[in-house]
Formats: C-alpha cells, sequence, structure tokens
C-alpha cells in the first residue's frame, strides 16, 4: 500500500517500529500480541477474543484475497489495531467485495504495514506481551509513560458479550448459552447439531437460565482474564451439578474458577492455527486453533487433565467425571484454523 504518511508502533520496553498507517488512522494504545495464522485474517479481525489488543500478523502478505461478509466471526472488529508487513492494495478472489483498507476504515480500525513484523514477533517472544501505542504523533517521555498507563481492559467481556438475550431455534438440545464474546463459529456448528440455543449476556444469573432447564449450560470463548468478571464464575457455579457445564477458550477458564482451579498469564499466549494438544486418555494428538493469553492451572484433585499443550504442557482441557463439566482451551470449531477437533461438540453431550 502506497502511502508517503509514517506512524510509529512504540511498545513500552522503548522498542520502535516506522510503518506506514492505513484504515482508519488514529492513536491507539492496546497490548501487542501475535498470531501464526497464515490464512483466515478476515476471521482473525473479527474475533471478539482480541478486544482491546494490537494484533500482529506473521505472515507477510495481509488483504490479498480481500474481505468478504460470509466469514465474519462477529458483526464487527473488537481489536485495537492490526499491524502487518504488507497490505494488499488489489486483492483478487471471486468472493472479495472489499478491500482490507477500506474494511479498516469501514469499522474504524488503525492499520500499520511496512514493519519487519517478524522482528516484533521475536521480542514479544523472548520480553511477553506488553502494552504498545500506534501514534502519528512525536510522543515521548513522560507522554508515553501517561497513555501507557491508561490502558486498562478489565472491561473487555462486557464490550463484546451480547446485550439481551435472544434465541436460535433447533429442534435438538436445549443449550443455555452465555456468551463471554462468542465467534459466529460456534454457534454456528451447535446449531449444526440441531441445538436449540437461548444466548445469554456474561452477567446472566443463575436463577435466569435454571427458568430455561436447560440440557447443557454453554460458557463461550471471549477476551481478557477471566478473574475481572467474577459474577460469571458465581453464575457457573450456582449451575455445576444441577446441569451438563461445557465450554471452549474464555469459558474452559470460567468454569475451571468455579471448580476450584486456578489462573495464570502466559508470557506471550498462544495465537494461531498450529498449535498441538495432546488427549490425555488416547495419547492421539492434534492440531488445534487458540487464541488466550490465560490458562487454568493448579487442578483439584476431583479435576482431571483432558488434555495437554504438546508445545509448553499447558493445561488445554479439563474434566470432572461426578459433577458432568468437559471444557477445552482451544477452538474446536476453528474459525481459522484445523478442524481435527470439531468432533468435541458431539462430545460435550455424552459427558
Amino acid at each position: 500500500m502506497q502511502n508517503s504518511a509514517t506512524a510509529r508502533l512504540i511498545l513500552e520496553n522503548g522498542t520502535v517500529f516506522t510503518g506506514r498507517p492505513f484504515g482508519f488512522v488514529h492513536d491507539v494504545l492496546g497490548e501487542v500480541v501475535f498470531t501464526t495464522n497464515m490464512t483466515g485474517y478476515q476471521e482473525t479481525l473479527t474475533d471478539p477474543s482480541f478486544c482491546g489488543q494490537i494484533v500482529v500478523m506473521t505472515y507477510p502478505l495481509i488483504g490479498n484475497y480481500g474481505i468478504n461478509f460470509e466469514d465474519m466471526e462477529s458483526d464487527k472488529p473488537a481489536l485495537s489495531a492490526f499491524v502487518v508487513r504488507e497490505a494488499c492494495d488489489y486483492p483478487s478472489n471471486f468472493r472479495t467485495e472489499m478491500s482490507l483498507d477500506g474494511f479498516l476504515r469501514q469499522n474504524r480500525i488503525m492499520g500499520l504495514e511496512g514493519i519487519d513484523t517478524r522482528a516484533l514477533t521475536r521480542i514479544i517472544r523472548d520480553c511477553g506481551c506488553m502494552r504498545g501505542i500506534i501514534t502519528t504523533q512525536n510522543l515521548d517521555g513522560e507522554d508515553l509513560k501517561a497513555r501507557f498507563d491508561t490502558l486498562d481492559n478489565s472491561d473487555v467481556i462486557s464490550r463484546v458479550s451480547a446485550k439481551y438475550s435472544y434465541n436460535i431455534g433447533g429442534t435438538g438440545e436445549r443449550v443455555a448459552f452465555i456468551d463471554m464474546g462468542a465467534k459466529h463459529g460456534i454457534l454456528r456448528d451447535l446449531s449444526a447439531l440441531g441445538c436449540d440455543i437461548t444466548v445469554f449476556p456474561y452477567n446472566v444469573s443463575a436463577k435466569e437460565i435454571e427458568k430455561l432447564n436447560p440440557d447443557m449450560v454453554f460458557v463461550s470463548n471471549g477476551p481478557g482474564d477471566p478473574r475481572d468478571v467474577p459474577e460469571t464464575v458465581e453464575t457457573v457455579k450456582q449451575l455445576i451439578g444441577k446441569y451438563r457445564v461445557c465450554g471452549i477458550c474464555m469459558g474452559h477458564q470460567i468454569i475451571g474458577l468455579a471448580l476450584g482451579c486456578g489462573i495464570k498469564k502466559l508470557k506471550f499466549g498462544h495465537h494461531g492455527g498450529n498449535h498441538p494438544v495432546k488427549n490425555t486418555e488416547t495419547g492421539r494428538v492434534y492440531i488445534s486453533s487458540q487464541n488466550h493469553n490465560y490458562i487454568v492451572s493448579d487442578l483439584p484433585g476431583d479435576v482431571r487433565e483432558l488434555y495437554t499443550n504438546v508445545n509448553d504442557g499447558t493445561c488445554e482441557g479439563i474434566k470432572h467425571d461426578g459433577l458432568h463439566v468437559c471444557s477445552v482451551q482451544f477452538h474446536p470449531e476453528a474459525s481459522p484454523g484445523p478442524l481435527d477437533t470439531r468432533f468435541i461438540f458431539k462430545s460435550f453431550f455424552e459427558i
């Protein structure tokens, strides 16, 4: 993308990358993370779990097949900014409806291109996730520190959760779906199984869900730290033992807290479509799609680890047989990523 203007990405450790702005140009503050997906940039852009973050794509050419409105994972992007090595000016695909630049402009998202994204990725891997500012101004010293100190992502779940309850009809199992910032792919896969889904906001009460008398309570993915929503943890705690309870990603972490597990933050998170996970019962390894900065840890004796991350040994799934609870950290619906673990949706109804 030809643009004579410049913008800088300034990390809180003092590292500066200078590139070209595109999309909706304005100053942006967020947590800088990288994702390793080689395709699926549109699904990445519209994943609510990136709310409050500056997302860096490690694959160098982004935007070459444009944007279409069938592959959206939410109604609009929630991320703070999008950083790429090269943004394609002229997409070529029969499904293209608009360019990446136009999509970012329409949704008021800052873009930055022309920087060494792989060098940036190595810095994040070495130093961990850190705050960053993208700016077209000459900021330094106290101005920078003051801006960094204003970053607060404790409300990201409330920003992307459903604002009211609604139903997605079906003839099968009745599912109470707690929306922590859900991707459309999860709802699509549950609907494909014939589920009758009632979607609730993150702060729904246990009493309201009990009125539905569901066959399963499902807690979705979402952004941020699960400890920022103690009301959701309390709701799930009250529902465990009364209903089958399952979850994905943030839902897995909420369920973990409700069962007495701990939560830890990873150094630079798991973001991408190439993460191997191992089933502890069968020994089989699957390649999974992931997007999270926190993990479940310190499992109590009655909770067993069902899946383990092959790369770093972190917990990727838990199960409590006596209470009919099961959850996974990775994304069986992918979007984007491999579909190796899509069978998990059916297994949720068999626990």
